[in-house]
């Protein structure tokens, strides 16, 4: 082999090597899709750790009342929930993330059920409800979620609050109806329940 040729295959190598990195990242940080995200300026949200941001009652911004038919062919709003913590998570059935974190979410579901905690679905950018079905009957779940393929109901979400670019997405609303906390990432169990405990331990 020439050393030329020798050469040109180590590059290659090496790019296919920086090109494997990259995709593992993005996989790990969770699916992008097409959309306009806003950025955090004055979302009133402070960094915490693992990629969870918080923000302090009196700096909350206001959760938009979504609404409308759900993958099941009901119909669901978040102001059905009035009172509530709301957890809110935005999914896709296209989304290898997702389907990481069904079955945990699920079981928190569970567990906090009758304990003043509801959850919602969002699942966007599935062009077949079809699939959503399967999504759910596949991971057990039993939480509603609002059928979204367009994402205009991430859309309604104040700028800064929660990026429609980041799948998936969870958001934790206060009994007031306010966003309390965000994880624009896949979550573990425990990271989950580390957003809804404190928010659950406040009064309204």
């Amino acid at each position: 082999m020439s050393l030329g040729r020798s050469a040109s295959r180590r590059a290659r190598v090496r790019l296919a090597a920086v090109a494997g990195a990259v995709l593992a990242a993005v996989a790990a940080a969770g699916c992008s899709s097409s959309g306009s995200g806003g950025g955090d300026a004055g979302s009133g949200f402070v960094a915490g750790k693992g990629g969870i941001d918080t923000a302090a009652a009196g700096h909350r911004p206001t959760a938009p009342d979504i609404s409308g038919e759900t993958v099941d062919g009901r119909k669901a709003a978040l102001s059905d929930f009035k009172g509530k913590v709301v957890v809110v998570n935005v999914w896709g059935s296209w989304c290898p993330p997702c389907r990481l974190e069904a079955k945990g979410f699920q079981r928190t579901w569970t567990a906090y059920q009758g304990k003043d905690v509801q959850f919602l679905g969002i699942n966007t950018r599935d062009t077949s409800v079809q699939n959503a079905k399967v999504f759910e009957k596949n991971f057990g779940i039993t939480y509603p979620s609002l059928y979204d393929p367009s994402g205009a109901q991430i859309l309604r979400f104040p700028k800064g609050a929660l990026n429609p670019q980041f799948i998936p997405s969870t958001l934790v609303i206060d009994r007031d109806g306010k966003i309390a906390a965000r994880a624009i990432k896949p979550l573990a169990e425990e990271d989950l329940e580390s957003m809804i405990k404190p928010v659950l331990a406040e009064t309204s």
